[in-house]
């Protein structure tokens, strides 16, 4: 089971139904905009953290890096549209996407 974070955004529109079809069976959505978001921890069982840059104050975005890299979890950057996350899901090196196609 593949399990993502996706930090940024109000809305996902279709991208979680096409995250499901590459391969991630949960997905957990934080929208990013509250200021308390900075205190809050990565879950001990997600695989990848994506984060949405056009739509997160820099100040997350340092503090997520930071937790990410403390708790071994890959993390990658796009916007907020299905070309740029699925460029940036195939080229997270790190990732461990067992049942994902870029693998």
């Amino acid at each position: 089971m593949s399990s993502l974070l996706i930090v940024g955004a109000d809305h996902l529109g279709t991208i979680p139904k096409k995250l499901n079809g590459i391969g991630f069976e949960e997905i957990i959505h934080i929208s990013g905009r509250k200021v308390q978001m900075v205190k809050k921890e990565i879950p001990c069982h997600i695989d990848l953290v994506l984060v949405l840059t056009d739509y997160i104050n820099h100040n997350l975005t340092s503090v997520l890096k930071k937790k990410a890299n403390e708790q071994d979890i890959p993390i990658c950057y796009a916007k907020r549209s299905w070309c740029s996350i699925y460029k940036a899901i195939g080229q997270c090196e790190r990732a461990c996407l067992k049942d994902c196609q870029f693998k």
